[in-house]
């Protein structure tokens, strides 16, 4: 009896023992895997159901007002975003919690749905951090977005609270119901001390420049207005869309509107209602949403606010909104060219201004309605895609090194309505060209091509790209007049004819492949002088197209003679420098890799950049028939090989999917000089030497 009452205990410990060693292995797993995501999620913002702190606010707390002279380099800490942590610029929100006065009754109201997006956003953004000490700027939990919902003073004294408030230093406020006249302040004495402000209504007195940021008003009814949006005719050609202006502008247009039928004011309808969806002209009733979609233009002028809604709800519509308020501040103007979508004008010559604005062009007016409902889904959508427009522009402060270039926060990608980026005059002769060659191993046509394009009277360098990494460049060069540059590469990509280097001194370049010897003197003159006056197109020699394949619903290279062009390929071709920067650090760099890795198509790559952007197609010069590939008999060239023009194929069909369209414009287009045919003396002609057909 002894013995079985001993096992039972023996076994009753080795249970404990077991029990206890599996909840010490829990606990463990708990501690190093469940616990630091658990204090992740307490460090985000709760839900607003979620049980938050409360804190009473003493009535006699410092206020500290705003500084109304900081800029980025005199009330930011730059030093707590260094390199010690991972990131660099990384942002801190605080806790929910619930401020109370001394009777007990709440600082402001619940939180909008609005700013808990904004932190939501920040804390599920690559910008958060939960650790405050590494953070380089921080995010009050306080709803600051409309004045009318929290009490100043009290408000002011809960953010001198917040742990590492610090004066306000590095701590970001954002705002979206800005302050009435006439001070127009963003946020109506709110005491900030040295904190950002990223508000709506800045005017340029208000505005912090370099330090502040200026926001958009998120709208409901502008996200309906860009969901619905249809292509079709607008009957009404200047529409006023507040009912809020003051007495002394809505007369003054209502005079306007009674000489000239251009212009419709609307106003508050007259029978009572109070509905702001309706909205009237005379006797007549509207939709409000709808007198956005039937007018081309949308004139905004002052209201209550310095800045209203209604911008926002043009852009979603396609209205082309026309600003008419002095020293207005647009929301994210330091990165955003709003000349490009918006008409800006002066309060105090709306007398001029249906003259003015009816001379602009049908495709011009397109083009800003286009460009302004890009740019308002692009940045001021939703609140989600305004925090972090914001946080980018704070970043790209920090790192202006690798910051966005203009072209990537204005240009729409791959539109129809792409415009020319270059606006040259013509060019004298003493501008000079530079000649780029491209070469790997073929010494001997290298040398000869320097010998002989070194005798055209224009050239003012040339710049050899040596590809071959495995063979050093010669250490003797033909001794030209012109200065001659050697550039070795580090890899052996065919983009590498294309790098922006800093020897490129003058503005046109003729790139050439290094076994292009059929050129001669008078046929590269003359081709420089066709680029002069067409500076934004590529101008050369040999030419190609690209044809469509209706068995295969796809695009063919082709190289055979035809009547069309569609590209001039820069084995011999002019262009602007321009366009080497623009292939190395605009063009999609997909296609660069593409080019890379394939070792081929860098000149379909260039031509589908150029007409991408310009809408223009090449210009081919003298009609060299040496350049036909038919008719290439060096085994070196990489066009020898049999895969060449099915690959050609494929890039022609890759660039296009890539650019979400066809850029390249196919004419019937050549340019010869003006006695190319004509019997005359030779004296009297001034380009001679050039092939025939």
């Amino acid at each position: 009896m002894f013995i079985r009452l001993a096992c039972c205990r023996l076994l009753r410990n080795r249970k404990l023992i077991y029990i206890s060693i599996f909840i010490s292995l829990l606990l463990s797993f708990v501690y190093v895997v469940v616990a630091p995501h658990v204090f992740k999620l307490i460090q985000k913002p709760p839900s607003k159901t979620q049980e938050v702190h409360q804190y009473v606010i003493p009535g006699d707390s410092p206020i500290i007002s705003m500084d109304t002279h900081c800029t980025f380099y005199n009330c930011f800490n730059i030093y707590r975003c260094g390199h010690k942590f991972k990131g660099g610029f990384k942002v801190y929100v605080y806790p929910m919690a619930r401020y109370l006065d001394t009777d007990g009754i709440p600082i402001g109201g619940k939180i909008s749905k609005e700013y808990h997006t904004i932190i939501s956003t920040i804390v599920e953004s690559h910008y958060y951090t939960a650790n405050p000490e590494e953070a380089c700027v921080f995010v009050s939990s306080i709803d600051t977005l409309n004045q009318n919902r929290f009490r100043v003073k009290e408000t002011s004294q809960a953010l001198a609270l917040l742990p590492y408030w610090n004066d306000g230093q590095n701590h970001l406020i954002f705002n979206m119901v800005p302050g009435t006249a006439p001070d127009y302040k963003t946020v109506v004495d709110l005491s900030i001390g040295k904190a950002m402000v990223a508000g709506v209504g800045f005017n340029s007195w208000t505005y912090r420049s370099s330090f502040d940021i200026s926001i958009a008003i998120y709208s409901d009814l502008a996200i309906l207005l860009s969901n619905n949006f249809t292509f079709k005719l607008r009957p009404i050609f200047i529409t006023t869309v507040q009912t809020n202006l003051h007495n002394d502008f809505f007369m003054y247009l209502k005079s306007i509107e009674k000489q000239r039928s251009m212009i419709r004011v609307m106003e508050r309808c007259s029978n009572g209602e109070h509905n702001k969806s309706i909205i009237c002209h005379g006797n007549i009733t509207y939709n409000y949403a709808d007198i956005f979609s039937d007018s081309v233009f949308c004139l905004i002028l002052p209201g209550p606010r310095l800045m209203d809604v209604a911008l926002i709800e043009s852009l979603a519509a396609g209205c082309i909104p026309i600003v008419a308020i002095n020293h207005v501040v647009l929301p994210f103007f330091e990165v955003i060219d709003w000349k490009r979508a918006v008409i800006l004008w002066s309060e105090t010559e709306l007398n001029t201004l249906l003259d003015t604005v009816s001379g602009i062009p049908l495709d011009r007016r397109k083009e800003m309605s286009d460009q302004g409902r890009w740019l308002y889904r692009k940045y001021l959508s939703s609140p989600k895609i305004i925090t972090m427009t914001t946080l980018k522009i704070l970043s790209q402060r920090l790192h202006p090194h690798s910051s966005d270039f203009y072209e990537d926060w204005n240009l729409r990608p791959y539109h129809e309505s792409a415009r020319n980026p270059l606006f040259l005059p013509y060019m004298s002769d003493s501008s000079g060209f530079t000649a780029i060659i491209l070469s790997y191993n073929r010494i001997d046509s290298l040398f000869k091509l320097i010998n002989m394009i070194s005798k055209a009277p224009s050239l003012q360098k040339i710049i050899v790209v040596w590809n071959n990494q495995y063979k050093s460049p010669p250490h003797l060069w033909p001794k030209t007049d012109i200065p001659l540059k050697i550039v070795q590469t580090t890899a052996n990509n065919l983009s590498n004819r294309f790098f922006p280097y800093r020897e490129i001194e003058t503005e046109a370049v003729l790139s050439l492949d290094d076994d292009i010897l059929m050129l001669t003197i008078d046929e590269i003159e003359f081709g420089f002088q066709v680029w002069k006056e067409f500076p934004d197109h590529i101008v050369g020699y040999p030419s190609r197209t690209h044809v469509w394949n209706n068995k295969t619903n796809t695009w063919k290279y082709e190289s055979e003679w035809k009547n069309e062009i569609s590209m001039v390929l820069t084995g011999a071709a002019f262009y602007h420098k321009y366009w080497n920067y623009a292939y190395t650090y605009i063009m999609p760099s997909n296609i660069k890799q593409w080019v890379d890795d394939h070792m081929n198509c860098e000149d379909i790559a260039m031509n589908f950049l150029v007409s991408n952007t310009t809408n223009k197609a090449p210009i081919k010069v003298t009609p060299k028939k040496k350049f036909k590939c038919p008719q290439c008999i060096n085994t070196e060239m990489l066009s020898a090989d049999q895969g060449h023009m099915a690959t050609r194929s494929s890039c022609i069909n890759k660039f296009a999917t890539v650019y979400g369209r066809m850029p390249l414009k196919a004419v019937e287009y050549r340019v010869d000089p003006v006695l190319y045919k004509d019997i005359f003396p030779k004296k009297l002609k001034r380009y001679n030497n050039v092939g025939e057909l």
